[in-house]
């Protein structure tokens, strides 16, 4: 493909950045003697989080349990999941970015999108030059792989940068669109999933190109509004600006956590429980948001779920709160002898918090007593770490955490810590060394 750099090629220039098997390629680079090696992390789930290409050429997929690993791949390295580090990875990826660019979108931790156009000038290079740029110090100066695409929007970037992988550099300009879309089907195009793919089949529709070859009275007729941007992006039209600003808010908060050995304790299962909807509550806190509703689930050994909706009198992001609603239905969730591996809550139709009316049984005011001492409690939480002060109801998971035994295994970043460190108070940098 031609490496030039015409104005028609590349209108607007917007790569999309792909770290190549993250995770398990953050391990590798700060542990070298692990290359070349079927790398996996996710012991502390019991599932593959991430895999080297080498394990995956062994048949190692994401979401395998560890013992079909073993299976399959008797010589893999099983690590558990170090996010500290993968963190500060993801830190050093999105600074050597802006070196180019200040415009750049951290889509996820290994993924982020960035605006090239009108820095040709000053960087004395093309837009295609410019990202193999970025690729070569990448690579180079994190000691992994990344795969990059660009083209004129967001969506054909997306295509670009799974084009090829690993360590691909794939340039879609506006004169090769066309030859793209029709080796892509509709599956992998980036915000269109199985289920929409299947409709679209079931109207002959089956790669990108016959879907944006489809008339737009036809598209604007059947397809929701974020499946018609989809349409406008694969043509060319730029619909979907980046988004350097972040996050404003949620809509719903999750959290979920999976524990080893699955357990029938049901005083063990709430106190797990209850951790998580700590944890809900301070991002809540954080993004000052309320809720009147939430779901709570317990997932079986069988992986069955058992789920209830708890509906508070007012809004609120106390844990007091919802933990009060939640105990009073927890034993319609929680069948007697049955094992239980996580807990989970989601809450739900957030809005911004404010002044709550008072109510005639005192139930508010009692709340908003708690409130402040909350509000104290988030204050030592920002000097002293997460959870420095918890529930009660939250003790047992917090004493006993999420996994014993082999699964129990920390990263090595979080055992050795480096003089001046604590627990929750960590230098910005990973621990470096051999795998025992």
């Amino acid at each position: 493909m031609a490496w030039g750099n015409s104005l028609h090629a590349y209108p607007r220039a917007i790569i999309h950045i792909d770290g190549d098997a993250f995770f398990a390629s953050c391990e590798v680079a700060k542990n070298p003697s692990l290359r070349g090696k079927p790398v996996i992390t996710g012991k502390e789930r019991g599932i593959v989080s991430a895999c080297t290409y080498e394990a995956k050429a062994m048949g190692v997929k994401r979401g395998m349990t560890l013992s079909e690993v073993k299976r399959v791949c008797p010589d893999a390295v099983i690590l558990p999941s170090d996010y500290e580090t993968y963190s500060l990875f993801s830190q050093r990826m999105f600074e050597i970015v802006r070196r180019y660019t200040p415009v750049v979108e951290e889509y996820s931790i290994d993924e982020c999108f960035a605006e090239l156009t009108g820095h040709r000038s000053n960087l004395h290079m093309s837009y295609p030059k410019i990202a193999a740029k970025i690729k070569h110090d990448l690579d180079t100066e994190l000691g992994m792989t990344f795969s990059i695409g660009l083209s004129c929007t967001k969506t054909l970037a997306k295509i670009g940068s799974k084009w090829k992988k690993p360590s691909g550099l794939t340039l879609i300009p506006l004169s090769d669109v066309s030859v793209f879309l029709k080796a892509t089907p509709t599956q992998n195009i980036w915000g269109i999933g199985a289920n929409t793919s299947a409709f679209l089949k079931s109207h002959g529709i089956h790669t990108a190109s016959e879907y944006v070859h489809k008339d737009e009275r036809w598209i604007k007729a059947n397809m929701a509004k974020p499946y018609q941007e989809i349409w406008r992006e694969l043509r060319g039209e730029i619909v979907h600006e980046l988004d350097i600003e972040g996050r404003h808010s949620y809509k719903s908060i999750s959290k979920t956590k999976t524990f080893t050995p699955p357990s029938k304790d049901r005083t063990f299962i709430f106190s797990q429980l209850s951790k998580n909807v700590e944890n809900a509550c301070i991002k809540a806190r954080r993004w000052n948001l309320v809720t009147k509703k939430a779901v709570i689930f317990l997932k079986t050994q069988e992986f069955r779920y058992h789920v209830c909706e708890i509906l508070m009198p007012y809004p609120t992001n106390m844990p007091q709160d919802i933990l009060a609603m939640a105990e009073k239905y927890f034993p319609q969730v929680c069948m007697k002898d049955t094992l239980y591996r996580s807990t989970g809550i989601t809450i739900v139709d957030l809005s911004a918090g404010g002044n709550t009316q008072l109510d005639i049984f005192g139930a508010v005011e009692r709340s908003e007593k708690l409130k402040r001492a909350i509000t104290s409690l988030d204050t030592l939480s920002i000097k002293h770490g997460k959870h420095s002060v918890f529930l009660a109801s939250s003790f047992m998971a917090m004493k006993f955490g999420a996994h014993l035994g082999d699964r129990g295994e920390v990263p090595a970043r979080v055992m050795h810590r480096f003089k001046g460190e604590t627990k929750r108070r960590r230098l910005g940098f990973p621990m470096l060394g051999e795998v025992t």
